[in-house]
């Protein structure tokens, strides 16, 4: 029998990797895992994430460069800095924050 996850973080909501240093806006919530076998193994097994929980996509960004990302719940925490994402797309996707939220623009037209 399947559990319900409940996503412990929602879109719009900034967050930060607790391994790797980087940041970003959430656009969109997988329910479980939903990427490829190849992106999956390609992850070194040591800190490979479980399949069975929420995956996130992310406007990321770090000290380098801004790119999309595919992060696990387990490798997510909240970032309670305050400091705005700068990445190129957000624009696209939100208006501007909200309480530290970015609120996510109509995309239906």
């Amino acid at each position: 029998m399947n559990r319900i996850r409940i996503a412990k973080f929602g879109i719009g909501q900034v967050v930060k990797h607790r391994l790797f240093p980087f940041r970003g806006v959430i656009y969109d919530i997988d329910p479980e895992f939903d990427n490829t076998e190849e992106w999956y193994e390609s992850i070194p097994e040591h800190i490979r994430p479980r399949k069975d929980q929420p995956f996130y996509h992310l406007l990321a960004e770090n000290e380098e460069s801004t790119y999309l990302a595919y992060v696990s719940e387990q490798n997510l925490v909240a970032d309670m800095s305050g400091e705005p994402v700068t990445h190129p797309e957000l624009d696209d996707w939100f208006e501007e924050p909200e309480s530290g939220v970015y609120v996510p623009r109509d995309r239906s037209h």
